[in-house]
């Protein structure tokens, strides 16, 4: 085979694995959300997960019991809450970082983005022209003390 035939069957290989990979995930990984049935920002949120390969169960009726039943501290916490593979998710946390979660398993409560920072996925409508505040997701553990999983600066890029 020639090298130009080899190194384009390789790519196609290695294409078709990533979409099966993706479509396994999208296929075994089901969120389940709580959030006020009138919040906008929750709504594109949960559209950023579908959007990401997650399945999604939505429960519209507020956040703020599952996140006390879960153990999410309230000084971490958000307008929406949820669960995946026995993990807490609170607030607008971006669609790779839950990938990442998921793949690195830590020994951890979960992960929050606190309060609504303007520019994290379902804060990142066309009323904000393009601004992007500065957040960190936070790596949240069951004694409820946390630190940066992942910073995202002004600007920043979100996936």
């Amino acid at each position: 085979m020639q090298r130009r035939q080899w190194l384009q069957a390789a790519f196609l290989t290695g294409l078709s694995t990533s979409i099966l990979q993706t479509t396994a995930f999208a296929q075994s990984t089901t969120m389940e959300i709580w959030k006020d049935p009138n919040c906008g920002c929750c709504q594109l949120w949960v559209e950023h997960l579908q959007a990401n390969g997650f399945k999604v169960n939505v429960r519209d009726v507020g956040n703020t019991a599952a996140r006390q039943r879960l153990g999410m501290p309230e000084k971490l916490g958000s307008c929406h809450t949820a669960t995946v593979q026995g993990y807490v998710i609170e607030g607008h946390v971006p669609a790779a970082d839950i990938r990442r979660l998921l793949k690195e398993r830590p020994l951890a409560l979960g992960l929050s983005v606190p309060g609504m920072p303007i520019g994290s996925p379902g804060m990142d409508g066309p009323e904000y022209k393009g601004k992007k505040d500065a957040f960190d997701v936070l790596l949240v553990q069951k004694d409820g003390t946390f630190k940066s999983f992942q910073r995202y600066p002004a600007h920043g890029r979100m996936v």
